[in-house]
């Protein structure tokens, strides 16, 4: 498994999102309080942000642990950001390594996506466009799962927003691999869709924005969990969560 967490909201540093927080990421990349599956997320990590300076968002992404980067350390002070998406890595045994393999994948459109789970690539490579695959960038899991989202959001028949991408992966997914793992999280910049299919995920508001992470990354009264097999999605209109659908989209 993984952890990850996004913000909507005030711009912030990835310092104030990643770093600070006492049980945030970097906390979570070695001790994790509520993970299920796994003991440490040490296989990498990464970030992505959007800026006003470009439509396409920035990553940065590491195949080394989030702690031992003092580049990172170094950056994350000064780089602020209205929306940003971050994750660390445990990875699938037997999978691929390198950063290719950390989240956050780059999408069509500018869609930095995460996912936080297990699936079994024999099951679900049919439904997999070898051109989205190969745009993803790697072969993991979890890049299956991101060039899945990625093929619901390029055109066609599976021509869909943001929310209805996740939605049409996720129960495409479940219903060739029932024992799948599939939180997703995903943002193009000005609205966050999440789901949860087999682990953790919470949200609460916080200074000027909403946070949504595998699990509190503080203390701080106002954290809410959100139901097995939901989609969370975020927005200037606020926030929503309704219970996914069962079998294919």
């Amino acid at each position: 498994m993984c952890r990850h967490t996004a913000w909507l909201g005030r711009p912030r540093t990835l310092q104030e999102l990643v770093i600070d927080p006492p049980y945030g990421l970097v906390r979570q990349s070695f001790s994790p309080r509520h993970q299920r599956y796994g003991i440490v997320n040490a296989d990498g990590f990464g970030v992505g942000w959007f800026s006003a300076e470009r439509a396409e968002p920035a990553r940065y992404r590491r195949a080394t642990p989030i702690w031992s980067d003092p580049s990172f350390a170094s950056l994350a002070g000064v780089v602020r950001s209205r929306c940003v998406l971050a994750a660390v890595r445990s990875a699938t045994v037997g999978g691929p390594g390198g950063e290719e393999a950390c989240a956050p994948f780059l999408l069509p459109g500018g869609v930095l996506l995460s996912h936080n789970g297990a699936v079994p690539v024999a099951a679900i490579a049919p439904l997999v466009s070898p051109a989205a695959l190969a745009a993803v960038g790697s072969t993991v899991d979890s890049a299956f799962v991101a060039a899945l989202v990625a093929d619901r959001l390029a055109g066609g028949r599976f021509a869909v927003g943001l929310a209805g991408a996740l939605t049409a992966a996720v129960t495409a997914v479940a219903a060739v691999a029932p024992a799948a793992r599939l939180n997703l999280v995903a943002t193009d910049g000005t609205t966050v869709a999440a789901t949860t299919w087999g682990d953790t995920l919470c949200w609460r508001v916080a200074d000027g924005g909403v946070i949504v992470g595998s699990e509190p990354s503080d203390d701080e009264p106002g954290w809410t969990d959100v139901p097995d097999r939901s989609l969370l999605v975020l927005s200037g209109d606020g926030c929503a969560v309704t219970a996914l659908p069962e079998g294919v989209v």
